[in-house]
């Protein structure tokens, strides 16, 4: 049986986790999901991973890594490979990586899981909304709003934390 205030945060990077943490931790008790496949090359999953362990220990949640599986994920987007960023490429690994999020909060007895993705003002939030939702247990937060973005940037850079010049995967790093 889930716990009421249990909730699984899937993580795309430490950054734009910092103001999803300040928000969700004044009704729940955040548990960070690191799942990112996607991520390319292996250094850079590596170098995010690190730093969204020292979030974690900066605010004293628990953080889970998920396995990581690229070959898994570049099959899941094969034949979206030169989509533009923002566009059906994005979707499927939004899908990719909500639904592993979605597994582990029902596997884990989490109330609802959410994700930082939409904290970027590159990503749309109803895409994101559309795909958990379809998930089950999802709580829709739209993390970019009430001035979230500004304040994910001011408390990256309150922390000292990496902040990457590109989404993650090979083909948003290639354009």
């Amino acid at each position: 049986m889930p716990e009421r205030n249990r909730i699984l945060l899937h993580v795309c990077c430490a950054p734009c986790c910092t103001h999803a943490i300040e928000r969700l931790r004044a009704g729940y008790d955040v548990t960070l999901f690191f799942s990112n496949s996607n991520l390319f090359p292996p250094e850079e999953y590596a170098k995010r991973l690190q730093e969204a362990d020292r979030l974690a220990r900066i605010c004293q949640c628990c953080l889970v890594e998920d396995s990581y599986d690229h070959d898994a994920w570049l099959a899941f987007v094969k034949g979206l490979e030169d989509e533009r960023e923002g566009g059906k490429r994005c979707r499927k690994c939004f899908e990719f990586n909500l639904t592993r999020a979605a597994a582990y909060a029902r596997g884990n007895g989490f109330a609802a899981f959410t994700t930082t993705l939409t904290i970027s003002p590159h990503k749309r939030a109803a895409d994101i909304f559309a795909i958990g939702q379809r998930l089950g247990d999802f709580l829709d937060v739209d993390f970019k709003k009430q001035d979230g973005f500004r304040r994910s940037v001011e408390l990256s850079h309150e922390f000292g934390l990496y902040r990457q010049g590109y989404c993650g995967c090979e083909f948003s790093l290639r354009r």
